[in-house]
Protein backbone atom coordinates (compact mmCIF):
# COMPACT_ATOMS: atom_id res chain seq x y z
CA UNK A 1 0.00 0.00 0.00
CA UNK A 2 1.54 3.24 -0.93
CA UNK A 3 2.24 6.03 1.92
CA UNK A 4 -0.17 8.16 2.70
CA UNK A 5 0.87 11.63 1.97
CA UNK A 6 0.97 14.57 4.26
CA UNK A 7 -1.07 16.72 2.30
CA UNK A 8 -3.72 13.90 2.31
CA UNK A 9 -3.62 13.61 6.10
CA UNK A 10 -4.35 17.27 7.05
CA UNK A 11 -7.10 17.12 4.32
CA UNK A 12 -8.63 14.34 6.45
CA UNK A 13 -7.90 16.00 9.75
CA UNK A 14 -9.61 18.99 8.15
CA UNK A 15 -12.72 16.87 7.49
CA UNK A 16 -12.65 15.38 10.98
CA UNK A 17 -12.95 18.65 12.29
CA UNK A 18 -15.54 20.69 10.48
CA UNK A 19 -17.73 17.45 10.78
CA UNK A 20 -17.67 17.43 14.04
CA UNK A 21 -18.38 21.09 14.60
CA UNK A 22 -21.29 20.48 11.98
CA UNK A 23 -22.76 17.53 14.12
CA UNK A 24 -21.92 19.54 17.45
CA UNK A 25 -24.15 22.31 16.01
CA UNK A 26 -26.61 20.95 14.38
CA UNK A 27 -27.34 17.11 15.08
CA UNK A 28 -25.43 13.99 12.86
CA UNK A 29 -28.73 13.04 11.11
CA UNK A 30 -29.41 16.96 10.46
CA UNK A 31 -25.99 17.50 8.41
CA UNK A 32 -25.30 15.79 4.83
CA UNK A 33 -22.14 15.10 3.00
CA UNK A 34 -22.54 18.52 0.71
CA UNK A 35 -22.19 20.59 4.13
CA UNK A 36 -19.43 18.96 5.13
CA UNK A 37 -17.79 19.47 2.24
CA UNK A 38 -18.89 23.17 2.02
CA UNK A 39 -17.57 23.72 5.66
CA UNK A 40 -14.15 21.91 4.75
CA UNK A 41 -14.39 24.45 1.28
CA UNK A 42 -14.30 21.74 -0.71
CA UNK A 43 -16.94 20.32 -3.94
CA UNK A 44 -18.72 17.21 -2.63
CA UNK A 45 -16.92 14.76 -5.02
CA UNK A 46 -13.64 15.54 -3.61
CA UNK A 47 -14.68 14.46 -0.42
CA UNK A 48 -15.14 11.03 -1.05
CA UNK A 49 -11.86 10.64 -2.02
CA UNK A 50 -11.15 11.16 1.62
CA UNK A 51 -14.37 9.15 3.02
CA UNK A 52 -16.89 6.78 2.00
CA UNK A 53 -19.46 7.93 3.57
CA UNK A 54 -20.53 10.37 6.36
CA UNK A 55 -20.40 7.59 8.89
CA UNK A 56 -16.88 6.92 8.21
CA UNK A 57 -16.37 10.41 9.32
CA UNK A 58 -18.47 10.23 12.16
CA UNK A 59 -16.35 6.57 12.93
CA UNK A 60 -12.97 8.83 12.31
CA UNK A 61 -13.78 11.38 15.32
CA UNK A 62 -14.92 8.71 17.68
CA UNK A 63 -11.71 6.77 17.36
CA UNK A 64 -10.14 10.20 17.70
CA UNK A 65 -11.51 10.01 20.54
CA UNK A 66 -11.12 6.86 22.18
CA UNK A 67 -8.42 4.52 20.19
CA UNK A 68 -6.22 7.75 20.12
CA UNK A 69 -7.37 9.19 23.40
CA UNK A 70 -6.07 5.68 24.62
CA UNK A 71 -2.25 5.91 23.12
CA UNK A 72 -1.91 9.33 23.99
CA UNK A 73 -2.96 9.23 27.49
CA UNK A 74 -2.54 5.57 28.98
CA UNK A 75 1.38 5.66 28.74
CA UNK A 76 0.92 8.39 31.90
CA UNK A 77 0.19 5.59 33.91
CA UNK A 78 3.53 3.54 33.60
CA UNK A 79 5.57 6.19 34.69
CA UNK A 80 7.78 6.41 38.02
CA UNK A 81 5.58 7.32 41.08
CA UNK A 82 3.11 6.03 43.64
CA UNK A 83 -0.77 5.05 41.94
CA UNK A 84 -2.33 8.22 43.50
CA UNK A 85 0.46 10.39 41.55
CA UNK A 86 0.08 8.69 38.24
CA UNK A 87 -4.05 8.86 38.47
CA UNK A 88 -3.43 12.34 39.33
CA UNK A 89 -1.30 12.73 36.12
CA UNK A 90 -3.92 11.04 34.30
CA UNK A 91 -7.04 13.16 35.66
CA UNK A 92 -4.87 16.42 34.64
CA UNK A 93 -3.63 15.39 30.97
CA UNK A 94 -7.67 13.86 30.58
CA UNK A 95 -9.40 17.26 31.63
CA UNK A 96 -6.58 19.51 29.20
CA UNK A 97 -7.04 17.61 26.38
CA UNK A 98 -11.18 17.25 26.27
CA UNK A 99 -10.41 21.39 26.34
CA UNK A 100 -8.53 20.53 23.54
CA UNK A 101 -11.05 18.22 21.70
CA UNK A 102 -13.85 19.35 23.47
CA UNK A 103 -16.50 19.22 20.07
CA UNK A 104 -15.22 16.29 18.74
CA UNK A 105 -15.37 14.65 22.36
CA UNK A 106 -19.19 15.97 22.78
CA UNK A 107 -20.39 14.18 19.09
CA UNK A 108 -17.99 11.49 20.15
CA UNK A 109 -20.38 10.66 23.26
CA UNK A 110 -23.60 11.91 21.65
CA UNK A 111 -23.73 10.58 18.53
CA UNK A 112 -22.35 7.22 19.44
CA UNK A 113 -25.75 6.16 18.34
CA UNK A 114 -25.48 6.42 14.66
CA UNK A 115 -22.50 4.22 14.13
CA UNK A 116 -22.61 0.86 12.86
CA UNK A 117 -22.62 -2.38 15.15
CA UNK A 118 -19.24 -3.27 14.35
CA UNK A 119 -18.40 0.65 14.71
CA UNK A 120 -19.94 0.79 17.92
CA UNK A 121 -18.28 -1.95 19.32
CA UNK A 122 -14.79 -0.88 18.47
CA UNK A 123 -15.40 2.24 19.60
CA UNK A 124 -16.63 0.59 22.95
CA UNK A 125 -13.76 -1.64 23.02
CA UNK A 126 -11.42 1.01 23.28
CA UNK A 127 -13.32 2.93 26.24
CA UNK A 128 -14.01 -0.48 28.34
CA UNK A 129 -9.64 -0.92 27.79
CA UNK A 130 -9.28 2.88 28.94
CA UNK A 131 -11.44 2.45 32.39
CA UNK A 132 -9.90 -1.17 32.78
CA UNK A 133 -6.74 0.59 32.76
CA UNK A 134 -7.60 3.48 35.22
CA UNK A 135 -9.58 0.27 37.13
CA UNK A 136 -5.71 -1.42 37.82
CA UNK A 137 -3.94 1.70 38.94
CA UNK A 138 -6.71 2.22 41.42
CA UNK A 139 -6.53 -1.21 42.78
CA UNK A 140 -3.21 -0.93 43.06
CA UNK A 141 -3.39 2.60 44.92
CA UNK A 142 -5.72 0.84 47.10
CA UNK A 143 -4.02 -2.18 47.81
CA UNK A 144 -0.54 -0.16 49.19
CA UNK A 145 -3.21 1.76 50.90
CA UNK A 146 -2.76 5.11 49.26
CA UNK A 147 -6.72 5.28 47.92
CA UNK A 148 -9.32 4.11 50.42
CA UNK A 149 -11.77 2.29 47.79
CA UNK A 150 -13.65 -0.85 47.81
CA UNK A 151 -14.72 -1.25 44.30
CA UNK A 152 -11.77 -0.09 42.17
CA UNK A 153 -14.13 -0.89 39.06
CA UNK A 154 -17.04 1.16 40.06
CA UNK A 155 -14.46 3.94 41.41
CA UNK A 156 -12.79 3.74 37.88
CA UNK A 157 -16.51 4.54 36.32
CA UNK A 158 -17.09 7.35 38.95
CA UNK A 159 -13.99 9.19 38.26
CA UNK A 160 -14.26 8.72 34.34
CA UNK A 161 -17.91 9.40 33.80
CA UNK A 162 -17.12 12.84 36.08
CA UNK A 163 -14.27 13.83 34.04
CA UNK A 164 -16.18 13.00 30.66
CA UNK A 165 -19.15 15.38 31.80
CA UNK A 166 -17.26 18.74 31.52
CA UNK A 167 -17.62 18.51 27.40
CA UNK A 168 -21.35 18.88 28.04
CA UNK A 169 -20.92 22.83 29.71
CA UNK A 170 -17.28 23.84 29.22
CA UNK A 171 -16.74 27.11 27.77
CA UNK A 172 -13.59 28.50 26.06
CA UNK A 173 -13.44 31.47 28.94
CA UNK A 174 -12.67 29.00 31.32
CA UNK A 175 -9.06 28.71 33.04
CA UNK A 176 -8.40 24.97 31.89
CA UNK A 177 -5.15 24.64 34.03
CA UNK A 178 -7.04 26.10 37.09
CA UNK A 179 -9.94 23.19 36.38
CA UNK A 180 -7.56 20.30 35.82
CA UNK A 181 -5.91 20.99 39.07
CA UNK A 182 -9.47 21.36 40.93
CA UNK A 183 -10.55 18.13 38.94
CA UNK A 184 -7.27 16.24 40.00
CA UNK A 185 -8.79 17.15 43.91
CA UNK A 186 -12.54 16.22 43.05
CA UNK A 187 -10.98 12.55 41.53
CA UNK A 188 -7.99 11.70 43.39
CA UNK A 189 -8.92 13.16 47.02
CA UNK A 190 -12.57 12.93 46.95
CA UNK A 191 -13.84 10.05 44.91
CA UNK A 192 -10.46 7.69 45.81
CA UNK A 193 -10.48 9.12 48.92
CA UNK A 194 -6.46 9.72 48.79
CA UNK A 195 -5.30 8.90 52.34
CA UNK A 196 -3.15 11.94 53.91
CA UNK A 197 0.48 11.14 54.77
CA UNK A 198 -0.17 7.42 53.67
CA UNK A 199 3.47 5.74 52.78
CA UNK A 200 2.33 4.08 49.85
CA UNK A 201 4.35 -0.10 49.68
CA UNK A 202 5.63 -1.02 46.55
CA UNK A 203 3.45 -1.48 43.59
CA UNK A 204 3.74 -3.55 40.71
CA UNK A 205 0.84 -2.79 39.22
Amino acid sequence: MPAVRPSTLDRREGIVVAAAACFAEQGYHAVGMREIAQAVGIKGASLYNHFGSKEEILHAIALRMTRDWDERHLPVLETEGTPDQRLAALVRAHVLSLAEHRVEHLVSLRELSALTPEHRAEVADYRRYYQRRVRDVIAAGARSGVLDVEDATRAAIAVLDMLNGIVWWLRDDHDVEVLAEAYVGFAVDGVLRRRAGAAPEGDSA
